[in-house]
């Protein structure tokens, strides 16, 4: 598995980071693994516009109903 070497950090971030890394009940190194993969995992804001635009192009010249009156016709049930 690739691992990789972070140089010169703060030390306080080291502190921090070992802190929230205790309150998480992790390791140190869990702990920024942890960071890392929901980093990688989060789309940028490029991906989330694409994404958006896509949905756009697939929900475009549908008509919906109205959400609030439905929302009044299930209270009155």
């Amino acid at each position: 598995m690739p691992q990789m070497l972070v140089r010169d950090l703060d030390p306080e971030v080291v502190e921090r980071l070992k802190a929230r890394a205790r309150a998480h009940g992790r390791s140190l190194q869990k702990e920024v693994k942890s960071i890392l993969e929901e980093a990688a995992a989060t789309l940028s804001t490029r991906e989330a516009a694409e994404v958006a635009e896509s949905w756009q192009g697939r929900l475009a010249g549908r008509e919906y109903s109205d959400s609030a009156e439905l929302v009044r016709e299930d209270r009155e049930r």
